[in-house]
């Protein structure tokens, strides 16, 4: 994995801008800290930070290719798990490789085939090439927005970036804020509208698209979307179809020429990604190294729930024993959890989700000790149908955002001269009503199918992204490259037309994948119901934020008081309801956090509002 940005303008001598593009890379070193490049001219710049993973000695970026009179230079941030089927492909067609770097791949594949090689790509990526004699600029993302990539448009004209802060790092960027933006912190946050950057004149390319800039302006389009087809397998067609699906995603993201590992929380979907990879490993006379992450006394502490039935500790354990792998813990304490918020928010450039955002910053920091690269068992739960809004017929059924029925109670934070200029209930909703009205269907849908096939389409469009953009900062923030095997797009191609029914196995959340992995885990660990990702439990960690947070309060000077009431802020310190701000992820102590976050954001940031 890596960084890049870059800029192309038609009026402007981008070589008297060297000291902006040390800048944006310098704020990308974290990305990729192995090497770094650039490649200047008169009317593009594009940055490279590296991480290396991949072809160790021949992969250096940018990286430039000639074909005919054409000139080709790549920028490349990601994986591509079918490398090596494009590469045999270009070869039969007389193309020869200097290298095994994927990134190779993608610049000839584009070479050859042009904007349509972007639909051969399995992967997570962004990359950007720059047609020296056509003058344009061709750049795409992933189709499930693993890897992230931002883009301004400025005077000059084209600014893009991995990250915001590589934008910021521009003269022509400023970090300024309008209604827009605090709508999307108050009423969105820590999620994000597709597309949206939350800081004035910033954008996200969205998932699944490229685009060109060129001297013709700014072109953007999606290349693929989920779409649906009459599911004719049986159940065991289908199970086994899931099982192939699943495991040739996690064999092929276990290419790589620097140490790799894996998360392994006791669930199911990390310990098949788990189980998975130590047969690879035994196989080659390895050892699979896995990591796990708890919080100081959070046994003593930990009541069960609804959503959190269980603990995970004990499971863990037991998967551990099973593999017989090289199991590694993190225990962090209060202090460590709190004094990692605002490093989280430098990692995110945003206000995040509190402890879940930092205490996963840890765990990666913890994590890179032994290893560059790790799989995890992110975006199972979407796919598949393992989420309470899934299940639960009446949170199904309701109207809006399953994860965020408090549009009321974040508008009422807000004082009165920004309140006023939103509409909160419409902001809110019309997100919501234009992702439903996108989701495809088929005539012979039932209506349960019909609903699912536009939770699912909220899930991946806007859940899964925020989980994604966690994952992705959180690890890099370190220097560690996350892999996520069941965002493997043919894994959502196949599931989205799948009958809940079959997905319901048992009416089991994630039945399917159950039955359809049943050979791969211990049967505690294959049937355990679902938990959440371990939050702490230790009432000093809500005493701490509190304090936090109290401080913040009492000091006018601190920026957070232009946009909050202050009186609010109070009773959120004092109020005994725990009123969820984003799903079961997000209660009082992760509330409490998200505003100190928020605060620290527009402080840091120095963010100027303007209007």
């Amino acid at each position: 994995m890596c960084g890049i940005a870059g800029q192309v303008s038609f009026n402007t001598n981008l070589l008297e801008n060297r000291a902006d593009y040390l800048k944006m890379s310098k704020s990308l070193r974290h990305r990729g800290p192995d090497d770094n490049g650039e490649f200047l001219s008169f009317n593009a710049a594009l940055i490279h930070r590296r991480l290396a993973v991949i072809d160790i000695e021949n992969g250096h970026q940018p990286m430039e290719y000639i074909s005919g009179d054409e000139k080709f230079i790549i920028v490349y941030n990601g994986e591509l798990y079918n490398t090596e089927e494009i590469r045999n492909k270009l070869k039969s067609e007389g193309v020869s490789f200097n290298g095994h770097s994927d990134t190779e791949v993608v610049l000839k594949a584009f070479a050859h085939y042009g904007e349509y090689s972007v639909n051969m790509f399995n992967g997570i990526f962004a990359f950007a090439i720059w047609r020296q004699k056509s003058q344009e600029l061709f750049f795409a993302r992933d189709r499930m927005g693993v890897k992230p990539l931002f883009y301004s448009e400025t005077p000059s004209g084209f600014i893009f970036a991995s990250e915001i802060k590589a934008l910021l790092a521009h003269h022509e960027i400023e970090p300024a804020m309008d209604i827009n933006s605090l709508a999307e912190i108050m009423l969105i946050g820590p999620g994000r509208t597709p597309g949206c950057g939350v800081f004035k004149n910033i954008k996200e390319v969205k998932p699944a698209c490229c685009g060109t800039y060129s001297h013709n302006g700014l072109r953007i389009r999606p290349y693929w979307q989920l779409t649906y087809t009459p599911h004719k397998d049986s159940f065991e067609e289908t199970a086994e179809k899931v099982r192939f699906l699943v495991t040739d995603s996690i064999e092929r993201q276990l290419v790589s020429d620097v140490p790799l590992c894996t998360f392994l929380s006791g669930g199911l979907d990390s310990s098949l990604v788990s189980s998975v990879s130590n047969r690879y490993f035994k196989d080659r006379g390895e050892t699979l190294r896995t990591f796990s992450v708890d919080y100081k006394d959070n046994e003593k502490y930990f009541k069960k729930s609804k959503f959190q039935p269980n603990s995970d500790p004990h499971f863990i354990s037991v998967m551990s024993d099973y593999l017989g792998c090289e199991h590694h813990w993190l225990v962090i304490d209060t202090a460590e959890l709190t004094g990692a918020l605002y490093d989280a928010v430098e990692a995110r450039d945003l206000p995040g989700m509190g402890d879940v955002d930092s205490s996963m910053l840890l765990l990666c920091a913890f994590i890179k000790k032994y290893g560059t690269v790790a799989l995890s068992g992110e975006c199972a739960d979407e796919i598949f149908g393992g989420y309470p809004w899934y299940r639960d017929k009446t949170i199904r059924m309701t109207d809006g955002f399953p994860w965020a029925q408090s549009t009321g109670y974040r508008y009422s934070f807000l004082k009165d001269e920004f309140a006023s200029e939103i509409n909160a209930d419409d902001y809110v909703y019309s997100r919501y009503k234009s992702t439903v009205l996108s989701a495809d269907k088929g005539d012979d849908m039932n209506e349960t199918d019909s609903r699912m096939a536009e939770m699912m389409r909220l899930n991946t469009d806007w859940f899964m992204q925020n989980l994604l953009d966690r994952k992705d900062r959180m690890s890099m923030f370190s220097s560690l490259e996350v892999r996520v095997p069941f965002c493997d797009y043919r894994i959502v191609e196949y599931l989205y037309s799948v009958p809940w029914e079959m997905k319901d196995y048992k009416n089991y959340e994630k039945g399917l994948l159950r039955y359809a992995m049943r050979d791969w885990l211990p049967e505690e660990v294959l049937w355990r119901k679902k938990s959440p990702y371990p939050k702490t439990h230790n009432p000093g960690y809500f005493k701490a934020v509190s304090e936090m947070l109290s401080d913040v309060i009492e000091d006018r000077a601190q920026p957070i008081h232009e946009f909050i009431k202050k009186e609010k802020l109070k009773e959120l310190l004092a109020s005994d309801v725990s009123e969820p701000w984003y799903g079961q992820l997000m209660t009082t102590p992760q509330t409490i956090a998200y505003f100190l976050q928020f605060n620290y954001w527009l402080k840091k940031y120095n963010v100027r509002f303007t209007g």
